[in-house]
């Protein structure tokens, strides 16, 4: 178990060193591509701590409203910390407890390659969508598009095997135009328009990375010995120098697609 591990949970983790680094940015992104409005009612899928429903609620402001649903008390917990009116509940996305046709706008980042059942998911986020409402889903794109992630997986197969390398791929399976609208399709949303946005990964440093990423109990959080972890951290500051900026920060481009539609 890391430091980073005896102090904080995965959910205080993923909130303190993730949402920085990485989603933070996503929020009004995915907000905007679901053209979320002032006074509209939102939900939020798999909100985690909050990052993308703080984003829609701060849009949608007081004459609105704003649900974030999580599968995961630990990271509803962090989110109740937050501020704002904002509804947070507990649920999986494959059967959402809510009516339907009452929301203006469905909207998630980043969860939809953990559900077990994903054009279920995106038929539930469809079936509590108002007619006319509007859905956006963001999922990372290939870790190939990742320059700093790309090479972070090949130093891990490289060291470890490919099945540790294959751990750290997890949250990028869904990085497949041509996958996403398959999934569409099984759902009912032959329609739907697929993009590409671009973002940034940013960490204060190599170690800070490398210990975030160890940490991490959906990709390989359990799966590295301290002495394989302590050999990934000297391999990095080799293998991701050029990614470090003259100020001694990590930074490179992660791209996500981007799912929208538009119910009937």
């Amino acid at each position: 178990m890391t430091t980073l591990e005896r102090v904080c949970g995965p959910a205080e983790i993923y909130d303190a060193h993730f949402v920085p680094a990485l989603f933070a940015q996503w929020g009004p992104v995915v907000a905007a591509e679901a053209r979320v409005r002032k006074g509209d009612r939102v939900l939020d899928v798999a909100c985690g701590t909050g990052a993308l429903t703080l984003a829609v609620a701060e849009i949608a402001g007081p004459s609105g409203s704003v649900i974030g649903l999580d599968a995961n008390p630990e990271m509803l917990a962090v989110a109740h910390r937050k501020p704002g009116e904002i509804e947070w509940i507990e649920g999986m996305a494959e059967a959402l407890p809510l009516p339907d046709n009452s929301f203006d706008a469905v909207v998630s980042q980043f969860g939809l390659m953990f559900f077990e059942d994903k054009p279920k998911a995106l038929a539930e986020m469809m079936r509590v969508l108002k007619p006319g409402g509007r859905l956006a889903v963001a999922v990372c794109d290939a870790v190939e598009n990742s320059p700093g992630y790309g090479t972070f997986a090949l130093l891990l197969d490289r060291l470890f095997g490919k099945k540790v390398g294959d751990a750290f791929r997890a949250p990028f399976s869904l990085g497949d135009a041509g996958r996403l609208r398959e999934i569409c399709n099984e759902a009912g949303l032959p329609g739907a328009e697929i993009v590409q946005r671009n973002g940034k990964v940013r960490f204060r440093s190599i170690d800070a990375l490398v210990s975030t990423e160890r940490a991490c109990v959906w990709t390989l959080g359990g799966v590295l010995t301290e002495e394989q972890f302590q050999r990934l951290l000297k391999e990095s500051q080799t293998a991701l120098r050029p990614f470090v900026t003259s100020g001694g920060t990590i930074e490179f481009d992660m791209p996500s697609l981007i799912i929208k539609a538009r119910k009937s």
